[in-house]
C-alpha cells in the first residue's frame, strides 16, 4: 500500500474508497509508521531502553509491531497485562508503572511475571513486604513542569527532599530499590525539565549508599498537532542525550515513551451527517464526536489536524459530534470552507489517548480500528 497517511488520506477516491470497504467513522492504524517512530526514537536515545506506555493506545497490533521490533512495555493494569499475556510477550520485558497499586494489581503482576513496580510513598512501599523477595522497585521523584499538557508529577511522585527517607524504609522492610523513576509531563514543549530531573537523580544515586542501577526518564517526548507533521526529535533530545552522558557509567536508562510511539501512527475518517447555521456560523455534525475517538479532547487536552477535501472561502465554523451532549465540540471556530452532507473529515495524530478513552455514550458504537502493515500479517 502506498503510504497512508501522506497519499491515501490526501486523496478523496482513495478516502472514499477506504469508507466503501470499512465503513464511518473508522480510525486507521499504520504500523509501518509505529515502527518509524519508534526506530526515530531509538536513534534520539540510543542506549536508552524504550518500554512503550501501554494505557495510550493497548490494541493487540501494536504490542505485536513494537515486540518485534524489542521494546518493553510499560504496564499499568491487570487488563494490560492480559493484553501482553495474549500477544505472548515476555514479562522480563516488562514494568508496572502505576505507584498506587491494589494488592491484587501486585499478584497479578508477579503471576504474569513482572517484578519491577514503581513506588512513591510510604504506604506504598509497605505493601511490598511479604513480596521482598520477588520485587525490585524504582521509586517515582516528582518534577513539576510548566512546558507540558499535562503536569503527572501533581499526582505521583515524592520529593527529591524525601527520596533519602524512602529509600531507607524500604531498606529496613528488606526491599531492593534498584532505581528511580520520574515523568516530567505529558507533551512536554521543551526538554529542560528532562534534563533538570536527570541531573537532581543523579545527585541523588550519587549519595545514596546502597547502589541504584536503573534511572527510569518516563514519557513526555512531544508530537506535532499543529501541523501533523514530524517533529525533529533529535534535536529535541539532544540536551537529554547530554544529560544522560553525566549519569555514573552503572546506570541503565530507560524511558516510558507513549505519545511519541503511537500518536502519528493513527488517524481517523469521519462523515458529515448533519448541517446547520447557528446564528452567523456553520455548524458541521460528524458521526464521531468527542465521545469517540476524540476523546482526547477532553481527557488528553489535544487539537488534532482535520483535514477535508472542499476547497474556496472559509469561515470559522464548528465540527461537533454526533452525541445529544452539548459537550460534545470538536472545535468551535476552525476555518472551513463551505461543506455538504457527505463529506469526510479526515483527523490525523489521533493514535494517544483516543480509542484509549472512547466509550459507548447515548448506546453509540466505538468506531472501528482498521490495522494496516502489521507484521507478520497478510
Amino acid at each position: 500500500m502506498a503510504n497512508l497517511f501522506s497519499d491515501v488520506l490526501f486523496d478523496e477516491s482513495k478516502t472514499r474508497a477506504l469508507v466503501e470497504q470499512y465503513g464511518s467513522p473508522m480510525l486507521l492504524l499504520d504500523c509501518e509508521k509505529l515502527a518509524d517512530q519508534y526506530r526515530q526514537l531509538s536513534a534520539a536515545l540510543p542506549g536508552v531502553g524504550l518500554f512503550y506506555a501501554v494505557k495510550a493506545f493497548p490494541h493487540a497490533a501494536i504490542v505485536n509491531t513494537l515486540d518485534r521490533l524489542g521494546a518493553g512495555f510499560d504496564i499499568a493494569s491487570t487488563g494490560e497485562i492480559n493484553l501482553l499475556r495474549k500477544q505472548k510477550v515476555n514479562p522480563r520485558k516488562t514494568i508496572h508503572t502505576h505507584p498506587i497499586k491494589k494488592d491484587k494489581d501486585i499478584r497479578d503482576a508477579l503471576r504474569f511475571g513482572c517484578s519491577t513496580f514503581v513506588v512513591d510513598n510510604l504506604a506504598e512501599i509497605a505493601k511490598f513486604r511479604k513480596y521482598a523477595h520477588r520485587v525490585g522497585l524504582l521509586l517515582r521523584v516528582a518534577f513539576r513542569s510548566p512546558d507540558c499538557s499535562v503536569d503527572l508529577s501533581k499526582k505521583f511522585g515524592c520529593s527529591p527532599e524525601e527520596v533519602p527517607a524512602m529509600l531507607k524504609a524500604a531498606n529496613e522492610l528488606g526491599l531492593h530499590v534498584k532505581g528511580l523513576s520520574f515523568h516530567v509531563g505529558s507533551q512536554s514543549t521543551s526538554p529542560g525539565t528532562h534534563v533538570a530531573a536527570i541531573e537532581a537523580c543523579s545527585r541523588l544515586i550519587e549519595e545514596y549508599e546502597v547502589p541504584i542501577r536503573i534511572l527510569d526518564i518516563g514519557g513526555g517526548f512531544p508530537v506535532d498537532y499543529d501541523h501533523g507533521g514530524d517533529i525533529d526529535i533529535q534535536t529535541f533530545c539532544a540536551p537529554i542525550r547530554a544529560a544522560l552522558a553525566r549519569l555514573p557509567e552503572h546506570v541503565e536508562v530507560i524511558a516510558e515513551p507513549g505519545r511519541y510511539l503511537i500518536a502519528p501512527a493513527a488517524a481517523s475518517i469521519t462523515t458529515v451527517v448533519g448541517k446547520a447555521m447557528r446564528g452567523d456560523q456553520p455548524w458541521y455534525y460528524l458521526d464521531d464526536g468527542v465521545y469517540g475517538m476524540f476523546s482526547g479532547r477532553i481527557y488528553d487536552h489535544a487539537r488534532y489536524p482535520l483535514h477535508v477535501f472542499r476547497t474556496g472561502p472559509t469561515s470559522p465554523s464548528a465540527v461537533v459530534g454526533p452525541t445529544c451532549d452539548s459537550i460534545d465540540v470538536i472545535e468551535e471556530a476552525l476555518e472551513l470552507p463551505e461543506l455538504e452532507v457527505g463529506d469526510l473529515v479526515v483527523g490525523r495524530m489521533m493514535g494517544a489517548y483516543t480509542a484509549a478513552t472512547a466509550s459507548t455514550f447515548n448506546s453509540l458504537p466505538i468506531p472501528r480500528i482498521v490495522v494496516f502493515n502489521e507484521p507478520g500479517r497478510d
